[in-house]
This record gives C-alpha cells, sequence and structure tokens, in this order.
C-alpha cells in the first residue's frame, strides 16, 4: 500500500492563515498590556511608598531620619520585582513587533514580507521554547533609568531636607555628617555600612544606565513629522 501523500500547508494567501494570525496578534497585544499594567502598578508602589516615608520622616523633628534609608530599600526591592515583570513585558512584545513588522506592516502595504530571516520559524520556535530577549541586569538598568532613578534623586533631596531643618547642629560639612550618624538606633559602624553599600551600588546603577548605550525601546528617537499624519 503506497504511502500517503504529505498534506502540504495552506497558501499564504488563504482566509484562514490570516484569520489565525489577526487571533494570534490580538492576544499577544492583550497579553503585553496585562504586563504593562502590572508595570505601572509597581512603579505606582514604588511613588505611593516612599511619599509615605518622606511624609512621615518630615511631620515630626522626633521622627528618626532612619526612614529615608528604608526608603531606599523598598525602591530597591520593587525594581528587582519591576525588572522581572519587564522582561515578561519585553518577550510578548517582541512577538507583537515581529508580526507588526513581517505580517502587518506588507500586508498593509501589499508588498512582499521583509527579507530578515525566516520570521516564522523564529516565532514557532519560541512558541515551542519561550525565552527572555533581555538579561535581569539590562532590564533593571532600563527601568532604573526611565523611572527610578528619579524616586531614588527624590529620596536623597528629602533626607537632605530633613538632616537641614531638623537638626540645626547639620548646617557645616562636619555637623551634618555627625546628624547622619546620630538621630536613630542603629549603631554607626552598621548606619555607615549599609549606608555606604547602598549608595555605591546606587551610584554604579546611574553610572551603568546613563553611560551604556541602550536600546531605544518601544520608541525610537526620531518622530514622524505631523504633517505626514495629516496627509
Amino acid at each position: 500500500m503506497p504511502d500517503p501523500a504529505p498534506q502540504t500547508p495552506p497558501p499564504v494567501e488563504s482566509k484562514d492563515y490570516y484569520a489565525v494570525m489577526v487571533h494570534f496578534y490580538r492576544g499577544e497585544l492583550g497579553r503585553i498590556m496585562i504586563w504593562r499594567q502590572r508595570l505601572d502598578v509597581t512603579t505606582n508602589w514604588a511613588v505611593l511608598g516612599t511619599t509615605a516615608m518622606i511624609t512621615f520622616a518630615l511631620g515630626s523633628p522626633t521622627n528618626t531620619h532612619l526612614t529615608f534609608l528604608f526608603a531606599n530599600l523598598l525602591c530597591l526591592l520593587l525594581l528587582n520585582i519591576e525588572a522581572r515583570r519587564y522582561r515578561y513585558y519585553d518577550a510578548f512584545r517582541a512577538r507583537v513587533r515581529m508580526l507588526e513588522a513581517h505580517f502587518i506592516m506588507p500586508t498593509m502595504l501589499h508588498e512582499t514580507p521583509i527579507p530578515q530571516g525566516d520570521w516564522k520559524h523564529v516565532m514557532a520556535e519560541d512558541l515551542l521554547q519561550p525565552s527572555f530577549k533581555i538579561s535581569r541586569t539590562r532590564a533593571i538598568l532600563r527601568r532604573f533609568r526611565r523611572n527610578y532613578a528619579w524616586i531614588f534623586l527624590l529620596v536623597a533631596a528629602g533626607w537632605f531636607v530633613k538632616i537641614w531643618i531638623h537638626y540645626p547642629d547639620s548646617h557645616t560639612p562636619g555637623g551634618f555628617v555627625r546628624a547622619m550618624a546620630s538621630h536613630h538606633p542603629l549603631p554607626r559602624a552598621v548606619f555607615w555600612t549599609i549606608f555606604g553599600a547602598t549608595y555605591a551600588l546606587l551610584i554604579a546603577m546611574a553610572v551603568a544606565a546613563f553611560s551604556r548605550k541602550q536600546n531605544a525601546g518601544e520608541f525610537g528617537t526620531r518622530a514622524m513629522r505631523r504633517q505626514r499624519w495629516l496627509k
């Protein structure tokens, strides 16, 4: 008995193919919107948490300035959580961008697909074995550059204001250092160790995030001219 003839896949122009791809695009788009909302939630936690701590610390001279140290540690924790969520968001966004560039755009312009590798096999392999597209370090640096650098600067500014206005003997460099080392229950050695390690890490992250060339991310830097949209 002869072997049955192998079934050939449906042609690219078939309606079923386009229907599947459109529904796949809509599903992936909904997925990245969910992860995008999770990113916003984490940033909102950082903003609300630091705002509450700064308000508490500045509310009374008797409230310890150690609150700002906890605010930094809280932001570092939330930054790690947001970086993890961003890696998932970036992985699913890569699928959407691949569909937009290689399927929707050629369909819209009635042109042949962009000749940049076999994107269908790349997409199929990613569906079988999903993988992150950026490292955890790169995700942390990207979120730090976009959002958390300004939150850490706000915490540092609030810490300086707290020391300056609530401790009159801190209006000199030596007095400021002595005020930083006091007015809290931690031993000086423990405080300076945690303080130095925290800000050494923040400075290293700032240097790495702002000195190295980062990818454009979701959007490029050059915006399309407005008149081209109005034609």
